[in-house]
């Protein structure tokens, strides 16, 4: 039977359109049991690099690219994640499965990769409004799961022992994610100059070396569409080695703020939704890591509201030069200056 796009998968949009005849070709000769007749959609979420929904008359992929247009130094790196996520396949993080990557810019403009397309629920909505409280908790309860299996790969045995640096994480990041800010800047954020002068000024002399996401949230796994389990972690373009507590600093951001469109959980009735409060989010991860206590959180979650602040303002810029892969990226703007104030604020830096 030949398959349905999902709801999500509209037409293509104009920026972001590509010889589909050629990907077509391409597909014929680099994918075992293609079968033609392509058909293509593009997903309607995504900030970063816009991913597309392709089938031949049997068979489902995704299909993630670069986005067209001049690009930050760095960014975008669609090899990185299919190495990683191939990388990934026998280990306990719930990974999709790798098809193809293609390299050749000729052949639909940019980099791609070509992978499995999985069914199942993508919760945007952080307080998961269409659940029950035991569903809720059994949700958040794996997303802290697959955090810890991520940090606990076995770098050597996966071959991602030189997938990063293995020192000074933090100090990389807060110079990368400067430097990308600045290159994207569109006007005079205060708090966003403030915290470039004191982040890495203040960096905590912990080191520690996992696999990091990145981008760790729930809305960058694939559940089960009626269980409370991961069948995928996506999204992995800022993945590396790096401090596990980075990761987790960034999942538990939401605890302190309201995003649009995905929401937040302050000002969270956890007793009444079953949502766990950040405490025994925190208390969950260091039992399934071992760790026994987490030092220097409120630095980490600034950096983590830094960084994303610095995303954000890439994802602004973007679509300011019409080229970003989400209709919502101009949301992005106003999100630049809260994300940067909440980071100043959490630390005691003097905004006025």
């Amino acid at each position: 039977m030949r398959p349905e796009p999902p709801e999500n998968a509209g037409p293509v949009r104009e920026a972001h359109r590509f010889d589909e005849a050629r990907l077509d070709a391409w597909l014929a000769s680099h994918v075992d049991g293609y079968t033609g007749a392509l058909q293509v959609r593009q997903f309607d979420s995504g900030q970063s690099n816009p991913t597309y929904w392709l089938a031949d008359r049997e068979r489902a992929y995704a299909l993630r690219k670069k986005p067209p247009g001049k690009l930050l130094k760095s960014a975008h790196m669609v090899e990185r994640e299919y190495r990683v996520m191939r990388a990934l396949r026998d280990t306990l993080v719930p990974t999709v499965q790798m098809v193809a990557l293609c390299e050749d810019e000729t052949i639909i403009g940019t980099p791609f990769f070509v992978m499995e397309f999985i069914q199942g629920r993508i919760f945007w909505n952080v307080q998961l409004p269409e659940l029950e409280p035991d569903e809720r908790r059994a949700i958040y309860r794996e997303l802290v799961r697959v955090l810890a299996a991520i940090h606990a790969v076995d770098l050597d045995a996966t071959g991602l022992s030189d997938y990063g640096r293995p020192d000074a994480y933090v100090a990389r990041q807060i110079k990368r994610w400067t430097q990308q800010y600045l290159a994207s800047q569109t006007s005079d954020i205060a708090p966003m100059a403030r915290l470039i002068d004191w982040l890495p000024a203040n960096i905590p002399g912990d080191e520690a070396t996992t696999l990091v996401h990145g981008d760790f949230r729930l809305d960058n796994l694939i559940f089960h569409p009626s269980e409370p389990r991961a069948l995928a972690v996506i999204d992995w373009e800022l993945s590396t080695l790096g401090h596990p507590l980075c990761d987790l600093a960034y999942a538990c951001m939401l605890y302190d703020l309201v995003l649009p469109r995905i929401g937040g959980l302050a000002g969270v009735d956890f007793a009444a939704t079953g949502i766990p409060e950040e405490e025994e989010f925190i208390a969950q991860y260091c039992q399934l890591t071992s760790r026994q206590a987490v030092a220097d959180f409120t630095y980490y979650k600034a950096f983590s509201l830094f960084r994303l602040a610095a995303i954000a303002q890439g994802v602004y810029k973007r679509s300011i030069d019409g080229n970003a892969s989400s209709t919502e990226a101009e949301m992005a703007g106003a999100a630049v200056p809260v994300l940067a104030g909440m980071a100043c604020k959490l630390v005691g830096i003097e905004q006025a």
